[in-house]
């Protein structure tokens, strides 16, 4: 049923001007009253740069803001000033005097709009002002140069007012067939869309001057007919040329643009989480549609035919929320919801606790409240949001985890949404690959990676009075652990309080305190040093070198930079952290030889005086990373990793050495910074073995010169089937003896081996499925596997593969296209069943729908005492690890998925991505390593899962 004041022009039934005249007159009337919110919000300066703008592209006067020549373009369509603006220019400009120019003057600019949240309720004193400038289309590159230059000096003035103003220059013959020339940067999406972007700019653009967009007149349900009803408008003169600005339609959005702006928004989310969150979330709820979506624009538009023209409900933010509000509702997911709503309520940014409630607190405070009412948020809830400015660590790595459980997620639906849709971005491909770079950048774990858990959370998170503690950890008897308290707490007082952060290291602990800025200078730090030999002047002294190597705000990463693997820029290595040489010496008797002797050779006995190695390390993508050496042999191995990670490259990191232990702590520096100098100085010079061998003679670890430890050593005690799943560095073809294995489906499966390429064979039997996989190397990984659908064997392994695949091409320049990862294939073995296998037929890779979620298990694993390692596993962001569990380990994991599980049934448990750099020393390692580790993971946490289950039986 339609709606009394609906207009409906129709092509057959002839089309009234007065119609259209009365349509353009309701989006004038919003446009209008929207512009008056965008002048509410401003201070009179900033009004005056709005005020003055059309008047400033309409004429060229030397007096004027952004004059640059005669020869600028200049002329605003349709646009003649009124009194106020002239008389706001004569401010400016006391000789300026406005002549209207007869006859018709070329008017080379067809429109200026207004983006952003001004004149929406996420105006904020801080709203900047994008501003598109929408010109003729045969202007010449110089016409074009000069009005850019113009755009650049408006600017510098809007910003001497005190408003951040970004002008875009728009052809739009040219936009409205796609084509733009902008690059990626951070106030432009670049080529990661143009349909989307059209979008917002439909729904949100506040019309300033010059012709009005021929969309306007177009109703919803003509959209796909754009072309032939705007040609009859413009061809039969229902409307002018003149005044009419075409920058073309949304019949239909490729897929491949969703991809292309949701990575251009989780881009931006790195520094700004809350404002992207709800455009990610409008884009999944787009992609979620296609291809029978309909853009929040045609919603806008049929309401103004509709004569539904309630400012409120037509508010961009407020159409953005509802559209996201009904898909998640549609979809039971209101722990998303919630996100949304306090992301919605943040970017807004009007305190509402504590108000008066029967005043005007103008309209974007009685918007909001309306809606905070509708979601039943007490007084409680708004106090907490309120407060954000005075959050600190608990709070924000709270808060934290559940934006970046967002942004991951959103990362995921819309490469699973690619790959359903074959779809391919309208991104260049190198902006695409800068994208991935940046969020791996920010986001990825890996051991030793110092976490930066506040991105654009809260202002200042750093803690006034802390108390650093170490203690002996009751999970593993016989070894110690260091916390970070808050307050100042006294002997023992700590143990009845959690802290906010626990390491095994203590430089790990106060890097990451550093980093996230929890500890600055201001902060006052009580010491409990338990069985260590830290001093508070050598923990003032830690904290300052750490200042001095990783400098707050560190600079932003430049796309250059991320193009190629990352490097390491500065190199911070600490000797003897919490520890006297001379002390933990074992002839205490040299304490009385002479002070000249070498820090490597202690008093001519071969013992050397360096114990532990903490190296510190900002590389070129800012990320913080920290990794311990100890033991007699720690200065050779952290040399060997060194120089084996600086390879054959030219650049060389800026390395300091120091040391802030009881005895010889400048001798110690001294020599050990000595070693890394002349090491970087033979390396220059071709490097060979001799060198390393004399530091060996200090440090008695012949074995351990490079090239002497294998991946297979590293592997630990993996039980490997058989010489077939042994690892490889290089790809080995298999020759079976004709009469061997010839009851088994391997002589089949073997035959098939390929260079560069991971094979995924599987086999469905009563109940069970083998599964094996031929790695890259031709390595052979098998495992087998309870049968629930090929779906739930199958999706895990895929997904694992593919976060194995994102890790090896992070280490590779992005030029280097062709040493992609391997490409993944699925076959399947045939006939199901007993007996043997006779054929392999392939079988395309599996794939979840787009809104299939899936619970996100990362495992990071880390080099323990002898043959040990320390597993930490971090569950949908959330991090447990043996430090606090200790062989609880897997069943407290294995609670925490099953509380997540939406659904009953005794599915397995499933790890999804794994970290094995430290163990591999950086190396890539090969895919069958990896899946071995993975089903060891695996068996543990599904016998921490039977466990569990068990004890819930009646």
């Amino acid at each position: 049923m339609n709606h009394p004041h609906e207009i409906r022009p129709d092509l057959d039934e002839g089309i009234d001007r007065k119609v259209l005249a009365t349509l353009r007159a309701r989006f004038l009337h919003i446009n209008q009253c929207r512009l008056e919110r965008a002048m509410e919000g401003l201070s009179s300066r900033q009004q005056l740069v709005l005020t003055l703008l059309p008047l400033l592209f309409h004429v060229n006067h030397p007096l004027l803001p952004g004059y640059v020549s005669g020869a600028t373009p200049a002329g605003v369509a349709g646009f003649e000033p009124d009194a106020e603006q002239v008389a706001d220019a004569q401010r400016l400009a006391r000789s300026f005097a406005y002549k209207t120019r007869h006859g018709n003057p070329p008017r080379p600019i067809h429109g200026l709009f207004l983006m952003g949240s001004l004149g929406t309720l996420a105006q904020a004193e801080q709203s900047d002002m994008d501003l598109w400038v929408c010109h003729a289309p045969g202007l010449s590159e110089a016409e074009r140069e000069e009005l850019r230059r113009k755009c650049q000096l408006l600017e510098a003035w809007a910003a001497s007012q005190g408003a951040e103003a970004h002008f875009f220059l728009i052809d739009p013959q040219s936009f409205s067939q796609g084509q733009r020339d902008s690059q990626l940067s951070s106030d432009d999406c670049g080529t990661t869309q143009h349909f989307l972007l059209l979008d917002e700019f439909y729904r949100t653009a506040i019309w300033l001057a010059g012709r009005t967009p021929l969309w306007w007149l177009v109703p919803v349900y003509e959209e796909h007919n754009y072309q032939a009803y705007t040609e009859t408008l413009l061809s039969k003169r229902f409307i002018r040329n003149q005044d009419a600005l075409d920058l073309g339609n949304l019949a239909h959005i490729p897929p491949g643009e969703y991809l292309g702006a949701g990575l251009w928004q989780l881009f931006k989310g790195i520094d700004s989480p809350y404002k992207s969150l709800l455009k990610l979330l409008l884009t999944e709820v787009y992609a979620s549609e296609h291809p029978t979506v309909r853009c929040l624009c045609l919603d806008y538009k049929q309401a103004v035919f509709a004569n539904h023209l309630n400012l409120d409900e037509l508010d961009p933010y407020v159409m953005v929320y509802r559209r996201i509000e009904r898909y998640l509702q549609q979809r039971g997911e209101t722990a998303r919801l919630e996100l949304v709503r306090r992301s919605l309520y943040l970017k807004v940014n009007k305190k509402l606790s504590g108000l008066d409630r029967s005043r005007n607190n103008g309209w974007q405070r009685q918007l909001l409240q309306r809606l905070t009412y509708e979601w039943g948020w007490d007084e409680r809830q708004l106090l907490m949001l309120d407060s954000r400015s005075q959050w600190k660590v608990r709070q924000v790595a709270l808060e934290r985890r559940e934006l970046v459980a967002e942004l991951n997620h959103s990362y995921r639906f819309l490469g699973q949404f690619a790959q359903n849709q074959g779809a391919t971005s309208r991104a260049d491909q190198r902006d695409l690959n800068v994208l991935g770079r940046r969020l791996y950048a920010a986001f990825e774990r890996r051991a030793g990676k110092i976490e930066v858990i506040n991105p654009g959370i809260a202002p200042d998170i750093a803690e006034d009075t802390m108390t650093l503690v170490q203690s002996p950890n009751r999970k593993e008897p016989g070894s110690h652990h260091w916390g970070l308290y808050n307050g100042n707490l006294g002997v023992y007082e700590w143990e009845h309080f959690s802290p906010i952060k626990r390491c095994r290291e203590l430089l790990e602990l106060l890097t990451w305190a550093h980093r996230n800025g929890v500890i600055d200078h201001t902060t006052r730090l009580a010491l409990h040093p338990g069985d260590s030999d830290l001093s508070e002047f050598e923990l003032f002294n830690l904290l300052g070198s750490l200042q001095q190597s990783i400098p707050l705000p560190l600079a932003s990463v430049s796309e250059e930079r991320l193009l190629q693997p990352s490097v390491a820029d500065e190199i911070l290595l600490l000797v003897n952290v919490g520890v006297d040489p001379l002390r933990h010496h074992r002839d205490l008797n040299i304490l009385m030889t002479t002070e000249r002797t070498d820090s490597l050779s202690y008093a001519g006995v071969r013992e050397n005086l360096v114990l532990t190695l903490d190296q510190v390390t900002l590389n070129s993508w800012n990320e913080v990373l920290v990794q311990r050496y100890d033991g007699d042999h720690a200065l050779l191995r952290c040399l060997r990793d060194f120089l084996n990670s600086l390879g054959q490259r030219s650049h060389r990191p800026q390395v300091r050495v120091r040391c802030f232990c009881h005895n010889r702590a400048q001798a110690i520096a001294q020599r050990v910074e000595e070693i890394f100098d002349t090491a970087q100085l033979l390396l220059d010079q071709g490097l060979n073995h001799r060198y390393l061998l004399q530091v060996a003679q200090y440090t008695h670890v012949l074995e351990l010169l490079p090239g002497q430890v294998s991946l297979a050593t590293l592997a630990g005690h993996d039980a490997v089937l058989d010489h077939l799943g042994e690892v490889r560095s290089r790809y080995s073809p298999l020759h079976l003896d004709g009469n061997a294995l010839q009851d088994c489906d391997l002589p089949l499966l073997l035959e098939q081996g390929r260079r560069n390429c991971i094979q995924v064979f599987y086999r469905l039997l009563d109940g069970w499925a083998d599964l094996y996989v031929l790695d890259e190397y031709n390595a052979l990984w098998q495992q087998r596997l309870p049968l629930f659908d090929e779906s739930h064997l199958l999706l895990p392994l895929q997904r694992f593969l593919r976060s194995v695949a994102v890790r090896h091409d992070a280490r590779l320049p992005l030029d280097h296209l062709q040493q992609a990862s391997p490409a993944i294939h699925y076959a399947q073995l045939l006939p199901s069943g007993p007996g043997k296998a006779r054929s392999i037929e392939p079988r395309p890779a599996p794939s979840a729908g787009v809104d299939q979620p899936y619970y996100e298990v990362q495992a990071i694993l880390q080099a323990g005492a002898g043959d040990g390692v320390h597993v930490t596993l971090y569950c949908d962001q959330q991090e447990f690890s043996e430090l606090e569990h200790g062989d609880q380990l897997y069943e407290v994991v294995a609670r925490q998925i099953l509380g997540q599980r939406r659904s009953a049934g005794h599915y397995r448990c499933y790890i999804t991505d794994l970290d094995l750099s430290e163990l591999l020393e950086d190396e890539q390692g090969s895919t069958c390593l990896y899946l071995r580790y993975k089903r060891e993971l695996e068996q543990a946490l599904n016998d921490g899962l039977a466990k569990l289950q068990a004890s819930l039986k009646p």
